[in-house]
């Protein structure tokens, strides 16, 4: 919590809540996104790590190379990523909210300076009332492309910036019990204390457009845990998904 009193958020948007899993960024879903966080910045204030980048990129051109060389998706992302922040301004600015991109990259964690950097300069930027959008520096970086769609990207930003919730955006209701998937009825397992007794619950699930499945989602719970802060696993493409949260109104996953 910062010194007005407001609790910070850290909002991890993966590529399937942002294109609601089709095959283009959905201007609605950021749209809906904006105007929970307008709703909420007198008494949150937020940053968000958002994924993305590279489905912008292939809405608007065909790299001719196979998709799959980590080359020509860190082309795309390179392509994508001016378009992904254009939508975010586009759509945050007409509710009044201004953005700012911030591109980070694992071994910036690494360095003591960098990570004072890093801290100053999105505590400036939280202050005047400007929400940072992370990503990882996909042109230059490989690690998201390959481990995770930013989830321990979000995780390792949520504990430098001593955030009050991590809240990860999926496209389930948080995370199922195994039986419960077995059968073909999902429940939410709604509050976990144990990470050990909950990593024995989850599948090997990918999503359709990210690189992460629950375990990227559980391995940055337990960054996020060891720092004190609750994660939240919620469903994304539920409209107004963060509002129902905070008011118990949906089930998801809540990690204490």
């Amino acid at each position: 919590m910062d010194k007005l009193g407001k609790k910070r958020i850290l909002l991890k948007l993966g590529s399937n809540t942002l294109t609601k899993e089709t095959d283009h960024i959905s201007r609605g879903k950021i749209e809906d996104i904006g105007i929970q966080i307008a709703a909420l910045q007198d008494d949150y204030e937020f940053i968000i790590v958002s994924s993305g980048a590279i489905a912008a990129a292939k809405q608007f051109v065909k790299l001719d190379n196979h998709d799959k060389d980590v080359f020509v998706k860190q082309a795309l992302a390179s392509i994508g990523q001016p378009h992904l922040m254009r939508i975010y301004h586009e759509n945050f600015s007409d509710l009044g909210l201004h953005t700012s991109q911030c591109l980070l990259s694992y071994s910036d964690f690494e360095k003591k300076q960098t990570k004072a950097n890093i801290v100053n300069t999105i505590n400036v930027l939280v202050k005047n009332s400007y929400i940072p959008i992370i990503n990882e520096n996909d042109t230059v970086a490989t690690d998201e492309i390959q481990f995770g769609d930013n989830d321990k990207l979000a995780a390792l930003t949520a504990v430098l910036l001593n955030v009050d919730i991590l809240i990860i955006a999926t496209n389930t209701n948080g995370i199922y019990t195994k039986a419960s998937i077995k059968n073909e009825f999902p429940e939410t397992i709604e509050l976990v204390t144990d990470l050990e007794l909950l990593q024995k619950e989850i599948g090997d699930s990918k999503s359709s457009h990210g690189t992460g499945g629950m375990q990227s989602k559980i391995d940055s719970a337990a960054i996020a845990k060891a720092a004190n802060i609750e994660t939240w696993i919620i469903n994304g493409l539920e409209d107004n998904f963060i509002l129902k949260a905070l008011k118990n109104e949906i089930s998801f996953t809540k990690i204490k």
